[in-house]
């Protein structure tokens, strides 16, 4: 994720290409996606419908809107952010364009970390700052990137979960994205409840908890980010693309049919958690963001893998409300994934 545009109020988008039915899952390969950021009213959403169309035309093909705290919740109506936070009625609407446009419409909750930007804390920790990882530690949040919820606490599903489930059901959802990237502080000196426990257990607790109820009692499809599922030292990423703080064994403590949205957001030669990714499993849904180079990188190097666990490519922006048909990142991207399905359908004639 971008380290300096994150707002957890805000709308988060990923859309995908727009040759199969309403609300149906792309072919395997297929997947076009973009992400968008605030998009947390009604007017935001209209604004944002009114590019379906266009977008759809282009290729886009599933909506992942990120919303967070930025939705009118009824189960905890004092974790609502924002003067008027998006409502069911607006969702709905959202849901017949996409739906009219085949568009496949998935909400993102971010769970576990982004509970905070920069001083600025989020509802949930200010409303139950016993929920906080690190209660009291961190004033004014200086020091860390984000706060981050205690996964351990069961309190936390008590309250979440509910506010998972209405979005489930605004959206008339069949998956959810749940984030879980850029998560720091487990373990740490600062945490009460994780401190001397082995990260990668106490992230794969908290991965496994949701998706105990999103597919096991719900029965949708769960989306993440992958980040911290990588060694960022071994694959050269760093703590940011992977991690440094011992979570990167979760990997293999968690059920493999969900689906990791793997983010790179620079220009390499060979991208190594994409082939880790399908090795072990799990579908892999390549994401790259502002660098046209860099997002041409990724969708060729992941193109080199002929298998059904690879998905296609997710456009991520990291800014405030834009046309995004013109967003350049995305407008070559397409052209790349376009050209490259023509060159694949002339080989196999």
């Amino acid at each position: 994720m971008c380290a300096s545009i994150r707002f957890c109020v805000v709308t988060f988008l990923a859309v995908a290409v727009a040759s199969v039915p309403a609300g149906a899952a792309p072919a395997a390969g297929q997947w076009r996606g973009l992400h968008v950021l605030n998009y947390g009213s009604d007017a935001a959403l209209v604004e944002l419908g009114e590019q379906i169309p266009t977008l759809a035309k282009m290729g886009i093909n599933v909506l992942i809107l990120e919303i967070n705290y930025g939705f009118a919740y009824e189960s905890h109506p004092e974790l609502r952010m924002g003067d008027a936070p998006a409502t069911r009625d607006g969702v709905r609407k959202l849901v017949a364009t996409c739906r009219t446009n085949g568009v496949r419409l998935i909400p993102q909750f971010s769970c576990l970390g982004h509970q905070s930007w920069a001083k600025n804390t989020f509802p949930l920790l200010t409303k139950y700052p016993e929920l906080d990882l690190t209660p009291g530690a961190f004033p004014n949040n200086e020091g860390i990137y984000c706060r981050e919820w205690d996964p351990l606490n069961p309190k936390v599903y008590e309250i979440v979960l509910p506010m998972l489930d209405e979005l489930l059901d605004a959206f008339d959802a069949d998956a959810m994205h749940v984030g879980m990237d850029e998560v720091f502080l487990i373990g740490s000196e600062q945490s009460p409840s994780t401190k001397g426990k082995n990260p990668a257990e106490v992230f794969a607790k908290a991965v496994n908890d949701l998706h105990a109820h999103l597919v096991g009692k719900r029965h949708v499809e769960m989306l993440m980010w992958g980040d911290r599922f990588i060694d960022g030292k071994a694959t050269g990423y760093g703590k940011w693309e992977g991690s440094e703080c011992g979570t990167a064994p979760a990997i293999d403590l968690v059920p493999k049919d969900i689906i990791i949205c793997d983010w790179h957001y620079g220009q390499r030669d060979e991208y190594p958690s994409v082939p880790m990714f399908i090795e072990k499993g799990f579908r892999v849904w390549p994401a790259g963001w502002n660098k046209v180079e860099a997002t041409h990188a990724l969708i060729r190097y992941s193109r080199r893998f002929d298998d059904p666990k690879m998905l296609g490519h997710l456009f991520t922006t990291w800014s405030g409300r834009k046309k995004w048909s013109e967003f350049p990142p995305l407008v070559e991207g397409l052209k790349l994934l376009q050209a490259a399905d023509g060159a694949r359908g002339d080989q196999t004639r």
